[in-house]
């Protein structure tokens, strides 16, 4: 008998959105965040594509922008994945990366563009999903 919080693990991504992201990914970096936009127009559901968009962004609204998109994205997929408002989420499983990366950009681009709440709020769920979660 298993106790304590439950724990959701999300569907896995499309392996033609993985493959499309990893190409992306792959574009000199002149081309990067091009390639990466043409996956979310894609897949914008795809919650790794939404963070590495992020990642990439021109400035910091733009990347705050992709972050909430990822964060609101992968709060709908986790709750279609049966997550009632607690419990872990885990970054041993490769299918959660994607959402708790936008997570945690989100956080970060809070504190640049100086949302203070919204930085702790971030940090604090990312410590109730997944306590393993590198702390920054």
């Amino acid at each position: 008998m298993t106790t304590g919080p439950p724990e959701t693990v999300l569907e896995p991504e499309p392996e033609d959105a993985l493959r499309a992201l990893a190409a992306a990914l792959d574009e000199p970096v002149g081309r990067r965040r091009d390639g990466v936009s043409d996956v979310v127009a894609r897949w914008p559901r795809f919650l790794d594509g939404w963070a590495r968009l992020g990642e990439l962004a021109r400035d910091d609204v733009e990347a705050y922008a992709c972050f909430r998109v990822g964060y609101h994205r992968g709060l709908d997929a986790l709750r279609q994945a049966g997550w009632r408002g607690s419990g872990y989420m885990r970054a041993s499983h490769p299918e959660n990366i994607g959402f708790l990366r936008a997570l945690d950009g989100l956080r970060r681009q809070a504190g640049r563009i100086g949302e203070a709440d919204e930085e702790a709020r971030c940090a604090e769920f990312l410590h109730q999903l997944d306590p393993a979660w590198p702390a920054s």
